[in-house]
């Protein structure tokens, strides 16, 4: 699969807000220190921002913006990585079609690396729009661009997928009725989180779940 494919198959945008959402809330009970998903509620005004950093270098943002919603990623191992050639390009109409109002962001110094916007996969849609679009890149049977894995967990909407994920990542079982709750958008209860941590710190992932924009069971219950 690569962003041809990717674009087919990604969630409307609101619902796409509401699992990047998730996944970061779910990563932030299971890794407090330093989760891979993240989630930026007003990360600027009006706009929010959900990032995945693997900590190997592969990355992957979404920016939420009035204007529409910019997705790129970077799989530095693939075919498409800028780094292919000395001075990094990037694989041919990859930016090609990016409209105006969210064409600044692939410019934005935070999504820079030495000077550069370091991307294998772009995905954009604008207010309004009806389908989520790409630019005309092409790639051979052979070749992929990361789009497969980068965003496997964004367009399998089943709790099977996060498991599958956070079992291997954190190589421990993981309470898979939990992980649906909370992907649900269920109202997040202390039995939840004691389902998915064997040590949680309630006040912080309550606080974490606020920010976030996430709804909290007042008290103690289950």
């Amino acid at each position: 699969m690569t962003v041809r494919d990717l674009v087919a198959l990604l969630p409307e945008p609101a619902a796409l807000r509401d699992r990047c959402r998730a996944i970061a809330l779910l990563d932030a009970v299971l890794d407090t220190y330093a989760p891979t998903h993240t989630f930026k509620a007003g990360w600027r005004d009006g706009v929010d921002l959900a990032l995945m950093d693997n900590g190997s270098g592969d990355q992957y943002a979404i920016i939420f913006d009035p204007a529409g919603v910019f997705l790129y990623g970077f799989d530095h191992e693939s075919d498409a990585t800028p780094w292919r050639e000395e001075d990094r390009a990037h694989w041919p109409g990859l930016l090609d079609g990016l409209p105006a109002s969210l064409a600044h962001y692939a410019e934005a110094p935070e999504f820079q690396f030495d000077g550069f916007f370091d991307a294998t996969v772009c995905v954009w849609r604008e207010e309004g729009d009806t389908e989520w679009r790409c630019g005309p890149v092409e790639f051979t049977p052979d070749e992929s661009d990361g789009a497969d894995w980068l965003f496997g967990l964004l367009i399998d909407e089943s709790p099977d997928a996060y498991v599958n994920f956070a079992e291997d990542y954190f190589e421990r079982s993981v309470d898979r009725d939990a992980v649906a709750a909370v992907l649900r958008g269920s109202l997040l209860s202390r039995g939840t989180i004691a389902s998915l941590s064997s040590s949680p710190d309630y006040e912080a992932i309550a606080q974490e779940a606020h920010r976030l924009g996430y709804s909290v069971q007042d008290g103690s219950g289950t």
